[in-house]
């Protein structure tokens, strides 16, 4: 039973999809690619579309404790909180997470469409595939440079050193 409760989470919360308006042709493993960055308190993802049609992009983040990626189940089982879901047509987009909390967090992204060629391209994670081989679509795994990303704190500016009077330029020589 908890592999099909985590199965139809992995379905409703990382793989989206989106019914595409064109006619789709056959899916391809490099149609699909992510980059992952941060910027201050937003984790933005990069997705090139090469499917020539519009699809549905999830892009997700979970904790990953000093760095360390969790095992999958832990990952894709409860779902995730903090994501953002939207249709992505063709050529490249950027979909941001906005207000990530401080620490470290993998990232997750998921591409997909239906009608005529069905398809599905997940972040490639260690132990993905025993969830994707449940889906009754072609499903590849997109590489990306990493999947572990981190939100730092941004720790107050220390105050400015008071600049002496010029009057006080003996104080300044200590005379």
């Amino acid at each position: 039973m908890r592999t099909i409760a985590r199965t139809t989470l992995l379905a409703a919360a990382t793989i989206p999809l989106a019914i595409a308006a064109a006619p789709a042709s056959a899916a391809e493993a490099t149609d699909v690619t992510y980059a992952f960055g941060v910027d201050g308190s937003t984790v933005t993802n990069t997705i090139t579309n090469n499917t020539g049609a519009t699809i549905g992009c999830t892009t997700s983040l979970a904790l990953a404790p000093d760095g360390v990626l969790p095992p999958v189940a832990e990952v894709v089982g409860p779902g995730q909180s903090l994501y953002q879901h939207d249709d992505i047509p063709p050529g490249t987009t950027t979909q941001s997470v906005l207000d990530v909390p401080d620490g470290s967090y993998v990232a997750l992204a998921s591409c997909g469409r239906e009608g005529n060629a069905p398809a599905l391209w997940v972040s490639d994670y260690p132990g993905i595939e025993q969830f994707l081989v449940q889906f009754p679509m072609t499903a590849y795994t997109v590489e990306q440079a990493s999947s572990v990303v981190t939100v730092p704190s941004v720790a107050p500016a220390p105050p400015a050193a008071a600049i002496p009077d010029a009057g006080d330029l003996g104080k300044i020589f200590g005379s």
